[in-house]
């Protein structure tokens, strides 16, 4: 693991990459150099095929991320850095978003605004059940507007509506009721449950992943018949791929499969 005194940590095992939020005495909240740092992090990441899974995870277990650094907006901030600072935000989700790799969220603790924001933008969440999630901006005279984005993909618009003009902080359950999480587990099962998901979607083709996240990304902006048009076109392509050719072999000679990467 990289020096603790960084802002971001970041651990492998094999195929699983782990980055870790290191702010606990300020809630993991998101400033500017921890934004920066995280988006580094995800950048060396995404070209090495033999990392196919990322977990996310903001240390000291009682909050995942506050969102927003708000000691950064205090006073009277430079337009210039308010501009530069949304801007890293706003990449930061679509960069997680793009990433190659699948990128989970394990969520210990409380979520709120862009921290929410982070977990909406993570392809896969699993949280404890003592985790909360709200987008609380509305509370104090401002509107969440950067967390609506993938929030509302993630949940609907009614869900996201409710979270973001009541300001409240919702259970773990509500979350999983409106899909913003995939599974709760009790504490201390939830190292282990993010370890088996990890571990389970490891053992796939890098190639298939990082070419299936791309298609369900490009797919899901797309009108039903151009969705089609595209994933007619990936498939034609994917089924040619040699660790198609190499899956469907083993799959038919009762074997495991060994994949490219």
């Amino acid at each position: 693991m990289t020096d603790h005194d960084a802002v971001v940590l970041t651990a492998e095992a094999g195929a699983i990459a782990r980055i870790t939020l290191n702010r606990p005495q300020a809630g993991n909240s998101l400033s500017m150099d921890l934004v920066t740092a995280l988006r580094q992090a995800l950048t060396d990441l995404a070209p090495r095929e033999a990392i196919k899974v990322i977990v996310i995870s903001g240390m000291g277990g009682r909050i995942f991320s506050a969102g927003h650094d708000l000691n950064e907006f205090h006073g009277d901030p430079d337009p210039a850095f308010l501009e530069a600072d949304f801007a890293g935000i706003t990449t930061l989700m679509q960069q997680v978003m793009a990433q190659p790799q699948i990128v989970i969220a394990k969520v210990e603790g409380v979520a709120t605004a862009a921290g929410c924001e982070l977990v909406a933008a993570c392809d896969l969440a699993l949280a404890s059940t003592a985790a909360r999630f709200g987008v609380p901006g509305v509370n104090i005279g401002f509107w969440c507007h950067t967390p609506q984005v993938p929030l509302s993909r993630t949940v609907g618009r009614k869900q996201a509506m409710m979270m973001l003009a009541t300001g409240k902080l919702f259970p773990a359950d509500h979350a999983l009721q409106i899909g913003l999480v995939n599974s709760l587990h009790e504490p201390e099962k939830l190292d282990e449950a993010v370890d088996a998901l990890a571990t389970t979607i490891a053992s796939k083709s890098a190639s298939v992943l990082r070419r299936g996240k791309q298609s369900f990304r490009n797919q899901s902006a797309l009108p039903l018949p151009e969705a089609y048009a595209l994933a007619r076109a990936e498939a034609l392509e994917n089924i040619v791929h040699p660790d198609a050719r190499e899956g469907i072999a083993a799959f038919l000679e009762k074997r495991e499969a060994r994949w490219i990467v």
